[in-house]
């Protein structure tokens, strides 16, 4: 089983963890844990300044995934480009909602998040933790964006700040 996810996921790919956004493998490495030995994958999570390490047998089970294809990303900015479904339900509970399509890893949810929470400047003001979690979601998927397309992130921000700018026009 191990030999099938290792050849899914080599050193120098990048991955998207669900809970951490895009991050590159580093290396896989043997590890002795509580007496029994392990092979992992060493993560890198640059922007962040952290090191995961996942054990390899387990990295799809936990959702670790390769980078979306560039049509998933189209798609992620067609749903960009849609209206703002707003659900009429209270805060927290929306919230919660929120947080999880985030945390799922899945680039059709996470671009839902911040299609839905995106303001123009003659809107309402955002509340703080509406703004944290459009800021999350935002910074996932340029995040992704960029290591698909191969940019840096300021190209993949600009090019998402541009659909988000032309869905208000």
């Amino acid at each position: 089983m191990t030999k099938t996810k290792k050849s899914e996921f080599r050193p120098n790919d990048f991955v998207v963890y669900p809970a951490h956004g895009v991050g590159k493998i580093v290396s896989i490495e043997e590890q002795e844990i509580a007496g029994i030995p392990l092979e992992l994958f060493v993560i890198s999570f640059e922007k962040d300044k952290m090191t995961l390490r996942v054990p390899t047998n387990k990295a799809t089970e936990v959702g670790m995934r390769s980078l979306s294809s560039p049509d998933v990303v189209s798609e992620a900015m067609q749903v960009l480009r849609g209206k703002a479904r707003v659900k009429r339900a209270m805060w927290s509970r929306r919230a919660q909602e929120y947080e999880q399509k985030i945390n799922s890893g899945d680039l059709i949810a996470i671009a839902e998040v911040v299609r839905d929470l995106h303001r123009t400047d003659d809107q309402r003001e955002q509340s703080y933790s509406e703004r944290q979690l459009y800021e999350a979601a935002l910074e996932r998927l340029t995040r992704e964006v960029a290591a698909v397309s191969g940019a840096d992130e300021a190209a993949a921000q600009k090019q998402v700040g541009e659909v988000l700018v032309s869905r208000a026009a």
